[in-house]
């Protein structure tokens, strides 16, 4: 990959992060979303081998559901309460749309089938970025709204993947 290409990868993966880490605004936060997501694709499907890019289409179609799941969350939320804000997560659908998204971003147990694969077909550096850096935006949107969001089901989800981890 050209150095000036996985340069701005890098930077865009970056940026993303910082997005929807410091936002408040769920517009924000779903953009910055977005920008990680179609960062990480060139990085994905770096090496051309048919493995690498099944394993970019898969993260791809993944993520894009869960941040459909993440927008239409929010609008449901900002339509019965008139608020934008993250930490205002108040309707019960719109909690629940949200505890779905963050878990399919995040590959918990329910939603976690796509993950092995995409890590199988990516490179050694990928994954530990897929592992690490892409789980911050998405672990930040379930702290901010942890106040809002059904405790048995988080609890349900944590435990479940950690009997299958």
């Amino acid at each position: 990959m050209n150095p000036h290409a996985k340069l701005i990868s890098i930077m865009s993966l970056l940026l993303g992060t910082t997005i929807t880490i410091s936002s408040n605004h769920w517009m924000m936060a779903w953009t910055g979303l977005e920008i990680n997501t179609l960062a990480i694709l060139p990085l994905i499907s770096k090496p051309h081998h048919p493995r690498a890019i099944e394993a970019a289409v898969k993260y791809f179609l993944v993520q894009a559901a869960a941040s459909a799941l993440v927008l239409f969350s929010s609008m449901s939320n900002a339509w019965a309460t008139g608020q934008w804000d993250i930490t205002q997560l108040s309707h019960p659908m719109s909690c629940l749309l949200l505890t779905v998204a963050i878990a399919m971003k995040l590959g918990l147990v329910p939603f976690h089938f796509w993950y092995p694969e995409v890590l199988q077909g990516s490179s050694l550096t990928t994954a530990l970025l897929l592992s690490t850096v892409m789980k911050f935006p998405p672990i930040t949107i379930l702290f901010l709204t942890s106040h809002s969001l059904n405790p048995t089901l988080l609890t349900s989800l944590a435990i479940a993947s950690t009997a299958l981890g």
